[in-house]
């Protein structure tokens, strides 16, 4: 591992620790159920980060917060902008009304949604992927954040996850499409580099 890696990930981590007291803080100013959202393109790292958040918030805080990974909202290949809108709809909205939210998964083998889930709050919510961070979304979110990676690092994540790039150049024009309407990286509370 190179010295700038090195150095890269423990600034990664102090931001991690620094964003994980901000969300206790807001607990213990009364907020049941902060929402952190994490946004930006495809193979920037967004999961690997909403994993380590959720550890140092279960180490400091003492209880899990959930994860809801866009991934398994999205409605296929082409759901970029469906999937944002359903999260906001049947997720973050009905929690700002203190309302359990209840939605239901999309299985990529049916090609259609599935399992359902629920979430009451009472604990952080970490809402990780594509298409998460909009306008509609920000106004029910404590803390935004968007990760940058250069298009050589995610396509090599994205190999490494699929093992191929035959959806790649399609998935990555549709994030273009959407990120130039809804501007998500300008609403980032916090824009952080993660190659």
């Amino acid at each position: 591992m190179s010295e700038g890696s090195d150095r890269n990930n423990i600034e990664q981590l102090a931001l991690i620790e620094k964003i994980s007291s901000q969300v206790l803080e807001l607990i213990d100013r009364g907020n049941q159920t902060p929402v952190v959202l994490i946004d930006g393109r495809a193979g920037s790292g967004k999961s690997t980060f909403a994993e380590a958040l959720q550890g140092q918030l279960f180490r400091d805080g003492e209880s899990a917060p959930r994860v809801i990974h866009m991934d398994n909202i999205f409605e296929g290949w082409e759901g970029l902008a469906l999937g944002s809108d359903y999260m906001v709809r049947f997720i973050l909205q009905p929690l700002a009304r203190r309302e359990t939210a209840s939605w239901q998964d999309w299985s990529w083998v049916k090609n259609q949604r599935s399992s359902w889930r629920e979430f009451s709050g009472g604990t952080p919510l970490i809402v990780e992927g594509c298409g998460s961070l909009t306008e509609r979304s920000k106004e029910h979110a404590d803390i935004c954040i968007w990760l940058e990676a250069s298009e050589e690092v995610r396509r090599e994540r994205w190999l490494k996850r699929e093992r191929h790039l035959d959806k790649f150049d399609f998935w990555a024009a549709q994030e273009l499409d959407f990120y130039a309407r809804e501007k998500s990286q300008s609403l980032a509370d916090l824009v952080i580099k993660t190659d």
